[in-house]
């Protein structure tokens, strides 16, 4: 082992006991992550790669904290105490999304904490293929208009979206307009997504960021709409895209419509920042318990490790 892999493991070790010690404070069980990332080999080395070049959509430095083999990243969670996690994929053209899923599908059979990730796109046989994967027993859905660039209202995925509504399948969505806006993202498609699908479990990206107001309104809203913390309230994210001080009642009163989420592993700061930065809202242990474990365990049926 390399110097620079044993100060690694050292590293991660201590971080691993204080996220631990988080969750063991409030009396969790664990933690449940909405919004990790996991895909193929070759997918996610060009998302990496994008990150190091400083992508138009990043426009800044974002240094991947944890850029490890899979068995590693899964081995991280794992020791962090997640005991269940998604592996958020997502195309970027049509011909993708389909085998994306018969990737996910293998990767959840191989890895018992992964909630059984699917992904769609616009595109002729959307339908089929979504309800290949919902047979298979797809328990979450990534749905990217940001990279995707897609009209979450276009025709072509009307029938997939009515599906996943009845069959009570939630679908994550990067709908906001961080950090770059893109010709469909922002409150207004999806607004008009939920006046023809209102009973569709939507769960919102990033609180919706920079529009945290818009998308809280939304899950006032209809019932069915939740918001993950990914990246929000970070110290990274309050430098470009600080939530308002003044909408902390209302992400108090929805506590049991929001969903811990942190985009690891390709996050530019430490795991436990993102619990520490929900800690530091100061919305109380209930609302971290629920936040952290609680509203994700409901949503999905899930029992303690």
């Amino acid at each position: 082992m390399s110097a620079g892999s044993s100060g690694a493991t050292a590293l991660y070790g201590s971080e691993a006991r204080a996220v631990r010690a988080f969750w063991e404070r409030l009396g969790l069980p664990g933690l449940v992550d909405v919004h990790t990332h996991f895909m193929p080999e070759r997918v996610l080395d060009k998302v990496w790669a994008y990150f190091d070049a400083v992508g138009p959509l990043t426009g800044m430095e974002w240094p991947i904290t944890y850029r490890e083999e899979e068995d590693r990243r899964v081995g991280l969670l794992r020791e962090f105490g997640v005991g269940h996690f998604t592996s958020m994929l997502y195309p970027h053209k049509a011909g993708m999304a389909e085998w994306l899923n018969d990737w996910s599908a293998g990767f959840a059979a191989r890895t018992p904490e992964c909630l059984h990730t699917a992904t769609l796109f616009p595109e002729e046989g959307v339908e089929r293929y979504v309800r290949r994967a919902v047979e298979r027993g797809a328990q979450v859905f990534k749905s990217h208009i940001q990279v995707g660039a897609y009209d979450p209202s276009d025709p072509l995925l009307e029938p997939a979206w009515g599906l996943l509504a009845e069959a009570g399948v939630p679908v994550v969505m990067h709908c906001g307009s961080g950090p770059a806006p893109g010709a469909f993202t922002g409150p207004g498609p999806v607004a008009r997504l939920l006046a023809r699908h209102p009973r569709l479990p939507l769960v919102v990206a990033h609180m919706g960021m920079p529009e945290y107001g818009e998308f809280l309104e939304l899950a006032e809203r209809y019932g069915e709409v939740r918001l993950d913390t990914t990246m929000a309230f970070t110290d990274f994210s309050e430098r470009f895209t600080p939530f308002p001080a003044g909408e902390r009642g209302r992400l108090a009163d929805l506590g049991e419509r929001v969903l811990l989420g942190t985009d690891f592993p390709n996050i530019p700061y430490p795991y436990l920042h993102q619990l520490e930065a929900l800690e530091r809202l100061e919305l109380g242990d209930e609302w971290l318990r629920a936040v952290c474990y609680r509203n994700a365990a409901r949503l999905f049926s899930l029992t303690a490790p």
